[in-house]
Parts: C-alpha cells; structure tokens; sequence
C-alpha cells in the first residue's frame, strides 16, 4: 500500500501525461481532410440536397435527419417536418431509437419555436450515439454507431443524377436506403419504421393521407380555392411485408406523437385504414430477422408532384411595341409548371416510374459516381467541384413544362432570390454546358430569341414562364457579351452547324448593340457606363468589362469567319481594344478603371443614378461625386474579376490570347498578393460579412493596395465570394500557377467544412447561390481537357506536371481523360466520342498514340 501510495504522483503524471497526448491526437484528427468523411462538429450544418433538377429537393442532414423539405416549387429552408426513420429491436433494453446521429447544438436554442421547447419535433426522442457522413455526389451516406444497437447501420441518400440524360436527371423524386448488418452473435427480430405529419397539408384545403401499395400518400387538393396549390408526396417501399399506419393517433397536445413512439419502443406496429378527413400523420412499418452477420437494406422511396404555381416574374411589353420579338411564350399557362408535368400526370405516374426505374437508375448514376471519383486531381479541388453540384438539385433551379431551363442566382429562405437565369451571374458556372449541354443552349435560345428585342437590347432577367418581357433597364455588358462567348462554345460542344447559323443574326444584332451602347466611338473599350454583375454601373473603360468586349469580338470573328460573313470591323476593334487593355489600364501590376463621366453620350451620374439599383445622390453623395466621380466605382483597384472576360473565353473555347500572356500573370499575381486573406480579423467589411470573417481565409472582391481606395467603392468590394474564388483559381490553374490557385479553395471549401456552414450550400446572394459552379471551370484549368466537336479534336493541355486521370464529359458521353506514362488515353463509361486528331500541350500527336480504353 505504502509502494502504491509513493507512485501515486507518478501514476498521476503519466496519466495526465497521456490524457494530453490523447487530447492532442483527438485535436489532429479533428482536422478534417478534404473530400473525407465528415464527423463530430463537421456534421453539425450539413444538408445535402436530393432532388431532381427543377424539380424540388429535400435534404439529407448529417445526423441522418430531414430538412429544409422543399417540394412546392419553391424553396422553404427552414422547414424541417416531424418525419423520421426508427429502427426497434425485440428484446434489448435500449433498442428502439430515431435512425440519427445526436441533435446538433444549434436546434436546442435560438430558432424558431425553441423557446417553446421544440413541440411537435423528434428531438426528444432516443438516438444513436454517434454518427458519420460521408459524400460521392449524387450519394450521401450517414454510418451511425450506437453501444446498445449490436448492428452496423447506414443511410445512404440520393437521387439520379445521369450526364447527358437531362429528363432523368430531372424527376421529382429521391430515396434513402436504410441498411442494418447484425454484428452480434444472436438473431435479431426488429422492426424499421418511418414516421411523419402530413407536411403537404395546407389551410383550407382538403388534407388526406390517401392508400398506396407498400407505403403512403401525403395530399393537400384545391377545395374551391384558387389559393391552395394542389400536391402530394409519397412514401414506399418495395418490400411487401411493408405495413401501414395511415392515421396517427387523432388527439390533443402530444397525443399522436407520443402513442406512435409507444408503438415503435414495444416493437408492435399500429396498422390502421385510411380515414376520411385530415389525419395526423402516418407510418410504414417493416419487420425482419437477422441471423449474425446477414444484412437487409430497405428502400424508402419518396416521390412528390405539386404541378401548379402562382410563380410568374418579369413585366410583360406593352402591346405595338419593339418588345414583342418573334419568338413568344412557351407555355399555355400564365404561371410556371415543373417540367414532369409534361412526363407525369399525377403523383401515381411518377410512383410507378421511379419504382420501375430504380435500380436502373441507380446503377447509372453509380457509374457517374465511379467515373467522377476516379480522378486523381487534388482533393480540395474535386470536393469543391462535386459539392456544388448539388446546385443542380436545389430550388435554384427551375426547369419549366417545355423542357428549358429558368433559374434563380440563389434561394431566400422561403423564395427564389434574383429572378431571370441572370446572364451576368450565371456567366460564372461551368457545369450544365458540359453536363447537360441541351439544357445550357435552352438559356442561351431565351436569351437571344426571347429576351432580346430587335435592336439587340437583352433583358439580362428572362421572364417566367419564359416570353417576351419589357426592355425598360439597362442591359447587363458582361452579361450580354457573356453570352456571345457562350453561344460560341455551346457551338463547339455539340458540333451543331444548324444551330449556329440560326442564331447567329441574333448574336450579331447583340454584338452591335453593345458597340453602339457602350463603346460608341469605337475606342475599343467600354465608355459608356455600363452594368454589371456588382449592380452597378461602371463610367469609363475598365480591366473587367472591356475584358469581355475583346472576348465577345473575338467570338464574333471566328463565328463570322465560320458562316462566311464579313469580320474585318471586329477584327479592328479587337485590335484597338487590346492596345488599350495593355497601354491605358494597366499599371505595371494589373489591369484598373480609367473613371470617366466627360465627353460621353450618358446624361451626367445624378441623372443616370434614378435609373439604377439603389444608387441615388444624397447632398453628400454629390460632394464625392465632385471630388471622387461616380459612386460604386473602382478605379485604381485591384479587382478580382478585373480580367474575368478572359476566363470566360478560355473556358468558351476561345484559346486565342487576346491579352498577352504576361499581362494576365501579372494581374492574377498582384490578385493573389494583395486580396488573398489567410484570416480577415483585421479586415473590415461594413457591407455583407457572413460569407466569410473573422478567422475565415478568403479573396476579397478588390483591394486597393496603393492607398488611394475610394470613399464609396462598388457595394461589394470588400466581400468575399466563392464564385469569385473560383474563377480566379481556374484561371490561374491556366497559367501554371497551381500552388496560388489551391491555397484559394483551401481557404474557401475550409469556410464550408459543416462546423459552420453547410458544406454543400455556398451561399452568395441566396443559398445555393449559382455562381458558385464556375469550381467546374477548374477540371479545365488544371487538365486543359477539351473537345471540340466541330473539328473532332480532343484537346489536353494539363498544368499537372505528371500523369493525371480527369473526368470529362462532352455532347455525345462522358468519361475519363488523362495522360498515363507519358501517353494520353480515354476511357468512355457513357456515350462515345469520335476523335479524329489529338493534340497535348500544344502538339498534335499521332491519333494512334491516343489510347482507347
């Protein structure tokens, strides 16, 4: 006792010693690394979107529970329905439980209803104890572990996601496979169930939980209201020993909740029939046995259909006016309907579909999976392509009864956020023309023949349903010449000569708007002031805009040189322009703004402000104005996107140039050096700061690192945004500058590791904010993979200084691109791809030296 007593100090040293040893390894392994597993903190905000493209989503948190349901055409961020999955096993002590990781801090207090305890949720009921979750788009997969459960379990959630297969890609439908392997030693009796209210139900509609094989229906139908939006949404399984509570106990207070959770924690279902009127709620239940070591997976599938709207944006043109072009509206209604209402004509339809279809589906969207996580790029860069996917899948987007696409830039809380598929934001997003190219050339098709009135002014926000809508703002500059660029690689991606030459009148129409606007005195810049993506007008020629002009001409010759038209007045603006970018706006750094309000056709700024966005002279605004210029400028900056008009003719296609290498190093450079922030706690930002603070790393909008920043810069500058962010590292991915490049997406996808934000909603103007996909740009930046399938040329000019393997995907299939000892191969998993000259880092090789996997 005595020898025990004088070891105690050392007993007590060694373990303290081990204790903090433990404490520090728990610490690094905290760390999370990039496109890993999720786990502790990480879980707390994620919300992976499962859903069809415009057709709605729910999401699959990273506990395992449901939330921010979203199915009535619209998004609804915060609601989170008492819906749960539970799992009870016959005779352990602690065997019922929801099938979810612990409630994440966050819920307990501070929302809506906390302070009221969270009624009428499933928080209060047992969990297990820990959980994990891990993503391969379009798969979210939570493991969840628990002492008292002798089983492995999963939740494995998802919905198609096929390239090139738009229409499958788009169905308003979802699953969550629950998985349970018994790791004990005795056979397990235990009954899976899955619970929820009536969240379709509405206020003065007829509510009713209506039969369906194996599982439920949810329904909400009009009941003489021309308020209520008829839906319904299903809950099935395929297993037929599936059975059905189609009415929760009907009581008060707690009732209906409190005696379903008594029939799951004694393991004996309730089997109830269909009742008339509203029911409370409803369950399915399944029972199974499991022998040591066996594994059953049931198939929870969900499918929704909600086929009308009030949703209807953009003012429609005066009759007898130059608004109305010849193309008119697409649909017989006056407000949106998804387009699987065109597919399905009822909630039964698209049942019977997604159950004929499943595991075909399934099966392809796996081989997407497979296909996509095969590349050996770095992680972050893969992570923060493949989680903005899920863009696709969230109320963003809207795909409308005739097939087109229309889109938000982002998601409010409970409604869309800046309508029009906006031409100056969505420039930024690389993946749909890639993905699902017809889908990309239906935005580009609103544009120029709907959007666009004849003397080629384009309403940078389409109307929905899409049709003609008035022309009473100012066209967007980068926007509209965005968008010739774009119709030039929508050409090249698909090889359609038809599409091209019925277009192109319209693009030429578009082009000489933008002269005679903006640059009617042929400078080879924009003078006039001119709108852009930061809602604001630019006075004078600048780095960013002008950047997209020589973009846009260049475009314009190579279009015109295809179809046999003249393109020598281009060309010599192409010309001039380019002197100015390198003579006139550039500092010996990086390209600026020459502010300019004299000797323009525009009426002076005070003047122009009562048209613009939120931009008008106080008697103070007027005192900087004569001493500074114009508001919402940036003069002397150094702007992030202040060359953005050659990313955006690098990813197009348009390989060209135009700008001299040297000069677009210097500029990303002096981007990287000057706004690239390891932390912002001394930054200050008195406009939007969430997107990222305090120890956040991040790229500013601008900086002006000589001192002469302006008292009222354009309203964003001192934001961070990932789209930005993006485009910048892609860009310099370009121009080898790979190291540069990965710190800034570090930075940002570390922002969004689920501690805080939710890893796949990065946020801007709204959730799931579009720009963000311009993370796609970045296969390109790194790989310099391209097909063109005008010329049958398959192009790769990687920045990797060894053997790669990419994802890629063109018009006719995806697959694998890369280059392997030296040699370069592809490897089709969809489609097929007919190349007829191969050419690697500028050198055509021998077509016989381009393997076929």
């Amino acid at each position: 006792m005595k020898k025990l007593t004088r070891l105690l100090p050392v007993l007590i040293l060694v373990l303290a010693y081990a204790c903090g040893g433990a404490s520090k390894m728990s610490d690094k392994e905290s760390e999370r690394e990039f496109n890993s597993s999720y786990k502790g903190k990480y879980l707390d905000h994620i919300a992976f979107p499962i859903g069809g493209i415009g057709a709605g989503m729910i999401c699959l948190e990273g506990t395992g529970a449901v939330s921010n349901v979203s199915v009535n055409n619209r998004p609804d961020v915060f609601n989170e329905p008492c819906m749960f999955a539970a799992i009870s096993v016959q005779g352990l002590e602690k065997g019922a439980k929801v099938l979810e990781g612990p409630v994440p801090d966050y819920k307990v207090f501070g929302r809506p209803n906390t302070a009221k305890g969270s009624p009428r949720t499933s928080y209060g009921l047992p969990r297990f104890e820990r959980a994990e979750f891990d993503v391969r788009f379009p798969f979210g997969t939570v493991s969840l572990f628990d002492n008292d459960i002798p089983m492995e379990v999963s939740v494995e959630g998802w919905s198609p996601f096929i390239p090139l297969d738009a229409d499958n890609s788009s169905l308003p439908c979802g699953a969550l496979e629950y998985t349970f392997k018994n790791t004990g030693k005795n056979e397990l009796e235990a009954t899976f169930s899955y619970n929820t209210v009536n969240f379709i139900a509405q206020q003065g509609a007829k509510n009713s939980i209506k039969p369906l094989s194996n599982g439920f229906i949810l329904s909400s139908q009009a009941n003489n209201s021309d308020e209520i939006m008829p839906g319904d949404f299903a809950i099935f399984t395929d297993d037929n020993a599936t059975l059905v509570d189609y009415c929760w106990f009907r009581g008060s207070w707690y009732d209906p909740l409190t005696i379903t959770w008594e029939a799951i924690e004694k393991n004996k279902p309730r089997v109830t029939a269909p009742v008339e009127g509203g029911a409370p709620g409803a369950s399915l239940y399944v029972p199974f046995r499991l022998k040591p070591g066996e594994t059953k997976t049931i198939r929870l599938m969900l499918a929704w259909y909600v086929p009308e709207t009030n949703l209807r944006t953009g003012q429609d043109p005066k009759t007898g006016t130059a608004d109305i072009s010849a193309v008119n509206t697409c649909c017989n209604s006056d407000y949106y309907q998804p387009w699987y209402t065109s597919k399905f004509r009822n909630i039964n339809d698209a049942v019977t579909y997604w159950l004929a279809s499943y595991s075909d589906l399934k099966e392809r969207s796996g081989e997407f999976t497979r296909t996509f996580y095969s590349s050996t790029l770095p992680p972050e860069v893969l992570e923060a392509i493949a989680a903005n996917l899920t863009i696709l899948k969230s109320p963003t987007v809207l795909r409308q009864k005739d097939g087109r696409l229309w889109c938000w830039e982002g998601c409010n809380d409970a409604s869309g956020c800046c309508a029009g598929s906006c031409t100056h934001v969505w420039n930024y997003a690389q993946a749909i023309p890639h993905l699902f190219p017809s889908l990309e050339r239906s935005l580009r098709e609103t544009e120029f023949f709907v959007s666009q009135n004849d003397q080629g002014h384009q309403t940078f926000r389409s109307a929905l349903p899409v049709r003609n809508v008035q022309h009473n703002f100012y066209a967007a500059a980068d926007g509209q010449l965005g968008g010739i660029m774009k119709v030039y690689r929508e050409w090249r991606i698909s090889g359609d000569d038809d599409w091209l030459r019925n277009i192109y009148p319209r693009v030429k129409a578009s082009m000489d708007y933008c002269i005679r606007e903006w640059d009617p005195r042929e400078t080879g810049t924009l003078e006039e002031p001119h709108h852009n993506t930061y809602d604001v007008e630019f006075w004078g020629p600048d780095g960013m805009c002008t950047s997209f002009y020589l973009g846009a001409l260049k475009a314009m010759i190579l279009i015109g040189e295809y179809v046999g038209d003249s393109t020598s007045y281009y060309q010599a603006l192409l010309d001039k322009g380019t002197r100015q970018m390198q003579e006139n706006l550039y500092n010996g750094e990086y390209f600026i703004q020459k502010i300019k309000t004299e000797g323009l056709n525009s009426p002076d700024p005070v003047t122009v402000a009562t048209r613009s966005i939120r931009s008008d002279y106080s008697e103070e605004a007027k005192a900087i104005l004569a001493e500074e210029g114009p508001k919402y400028q940036y003069g002397n900056g150094c702007l992030s996107d202040g060359v953005l008009g050659m990313w955006i003719a690098k990813v197009c296609g348009i390989d060209d140039d135009i700008i001299s290498k040297e000069y677009l190093e210097s500029h990303l450079s002096s981007v990287y050096k000057y706004n690239f922030k390891p932390d912002l706690i001394d930054h200050a930002n008195p406009q939007r700061p969430t997107f990222a603070m305090r120890n956040d790393g991040g790229l500013l909008l601008c900086s002006w690192p000589h001192g002469d920043a302006l008292s009222l810069p354009f309203v964003y500058s001192n934001e961070v945004w990932t789209g930005i962010e993006y485009q910048v590292a892609s860009h310099l991915m370009f121009l080898g500058m790979e190291d540069n490049a990965l710190d800034i997406v570090r930075a940002c996808r570390k922002r969004y590791d689920g501690s805080v934000r939710n890893p796949f909603d990065e946020y801007e103007c709204g959730h799931w904010y579009a720009r963000a996909m311009a993370s796609y740009g970045m296969l390109q930046g790194m790989t310099g993979i391209k097909y063109d399938a005008v010329t049958k040329t398959l192009f790769i000019n990687p920045t990797i200084a060894n053997d790669f393997t990419s994802f890629f995907s063109c018009q006719t299939g995806y697959g694998l691109v890369g280059i392997e000892k030296g040699q370069p191969f592809i490897k089709m998993t969809s489609g097929s791809i007919n190349v007829k000259e191969c050419i690697v880092s500028g050198q055509k090789t021998d077509i016989d030296n381009l393997k076929i996997l």
